[in-house]
């Protein structure tokens, strides 16, 4: 796995993994890696501050930190965007991508921990998160 620091067009700094720099080219060639803030896809690798030492300084041009809820937002919505949900068929449809049966796609959905065991097991990639609620009237963070 190789991780690189992305910018977006608009700014947006994140970290990207992949399995190798070929690997890199290849999704960024295709528009496949996406600004997890803005869905702008024209981005670009720049220079990770993890391995440049400088002085402490700041920066009158850091980018505004996003608080936890809204990062976790914008994920979510991402993944709704770019993953075609196949619901309760989640490991069966990943199985058929890693062998080659069905054409590889971004897919999100749910599995039992026996699936996900199988999942590991066979050498299938997948991140869990939870998706965070959307914000409605009834749950608009007021208590009655």
């Amino acid at each position: 796995m190789i991780a690189y620091d992305l910018k977006c067009q608009n700014g947006h700094t994140f970290e990207g993994w992949f399995k190798d720099a070929k690997a890199f080219k290849k999704q960024l060639k295709s528009c496949l890696i996406g600004c997890p803030v803005c869905d702008d896809t024209q981005v670009t690798r720049v220079p990770s501050t993890f391995a440049i030492k400088g002085s402490p300084t700041q920066s009158s041009d850091a980018p505004p930190q996003l608080n936890p809820e809204a990062m976790a937002q914008a994920i979510a919505h991402y993944v709704d965007k770019n993953f075609d949900n196949v619901g309760a068929d989640f490991a069966e449809e990943a199985l058929k991508i890693h062998y080659g049966v069905n054409e590889p796609r971004n897919i999100r959905g749910v599995s039992t921990p026996q699936e996900e065991e199988t999942l590991r097991k066979e050498g299938v990639a997948f991140v869990k998160f939870p998706v965070p609620a959307e914000n409605t009237p009834s749950d608009s963070g007021t208590e009655n």
